[in-house]
């Protein structure tokens, strides 16, 4: 019982040696002395204290106001709504395929959406709560082919389409919107009118045509070529082989030059009429008047031989 007693005293005799020296200690701590907070955060920095949160914008497009959302083949580009120092607009987003959602902080925005040619901006304006946008692009598809009269086949490798905008500027020309164009390919346009150049190998074989595309509707167009194709040679005899290094040029009644070529063979599509075919070689020129009727191709020889020659120039007076 003695030694508890003893234990206990000792005890509280620590306790009460630990609050005395707790007491001095705090008597005795000098005054503290903290900085200038304004030097280490000043008042005005320029910056928003918080960034506002974003706002979930879900873009969706149609061809018309009644149809279907675009499930793919989108572009979608969201810019700032005031130009850069460069003058144009800042891209802010993009995205492709269909329907696309992004996130943007609250503000105002220009969001355009492109669907092959086709294409349409709407401003939209962004708060902290979901929406949802839809672009109406009116537009619809243009797919094009060529036949020669009759129906007659042209191989695709001859063709292509070129589409022109249908108003001309004050010089009569009219802006290129899609060059080289396969046949047989949907291209997405605007809906409106346009000129179609259908153009059948690469010399005077050239077709224009307007035509117009309706929003939401696919417009087939198959045009008609007054043409056919040619080959041309210049051989010694009937039937015989073509001579090389010969030089050729094909010109119009009017005097145009449809082509200059070189080689033994002068292939050529040509659109219906009446032309002058000459040929060089060695010095000497052969020619032969020539006409074309629409879907009838033919191999055309030219006779190097003086009798002949004289012959050809004869007929052609």
């Amino acid at each position: 019982m003695i030694g508890v007693t003893r234990l206990f005293t000792v005890a509280l005799s620590a306790s009460a040696w630990l609050f005395v020296a707790t007491a001095s200690a705090q008597d005795a701590a000098p005054e503290l002395m903290l900085p200038d907070l304004s030097g280490y955060a000043p008042a005005t920095t320029g910056q928003p204290l918080a960034v506002p949160a974003a706002g979930d914008v879900t873009l969706a497009a149609q061809l018309t106001p009644e149809g279907s959302e675009i499930t793919r083949g989108l572009v979608w580009r969201v810019f700032g709504p005031q130009p850069g120092p460069d003058g144009k607009l800042p891209l802010i987003a993009s995205a492709q395929g269909g329907s696309n959602t992004f996130q943007l902080a609250p503000g105002s925005y220009l969001v355009h959406a492109s669907f092959g040619r086709a294409g349409a901006t709407k401003r939209i304006t962004v708060g902290r709560e979901g929406k949802r946008e839809s672009i109406v692009l009116d537009a619809g598809g243009l797919k094009l082919n060529a036949v020669l009269v009759g129906g007659k086949r042209i191989a695709p490798s001859q063709l292509k389409f070129s589409i022109y905008e249908s108003k001309a500027d004050a010089k009569g020309q009219r802006a290129l919107i899609i060059p080289n164009v396969n046949p047989n390919t949907v291209v997405r346009l605007n809906s409106g009118n346009y000129q179609v150049v259908s153009t059948y190998g690469i010399d005077n074989a050239v077709i224009r045509s307007d035509l117009k595309v309706e929003a939401g509707k696919l417009t087939e167009a198959t045009i008609e070529h007054h043409a056919a194709e040619l080959t041309m040679k210049l051989v010694r005899e009937p039937g015989g082989e073509a001579i090389a290094d010969t030089s050729w040029s094909v010109v119009t009644q009017s005097g145009d030059t449809v082509r200059d070529i070189v080689g033994a063979y002068a292939p050529m599509v040509l659109s219906e009429g009446e032309y002058t075919v000459i040929a060089k070689n060695r010095d000497k020129l052969y020619q032969r008047e020539l006409k074309v009727e629409a879907g009838h191709n033919q191999e055309v020889e030219l006779i190097a031989n003086e009798a002949a020659a004289a012959a050809q120039v004869d007929e052609a007076d």
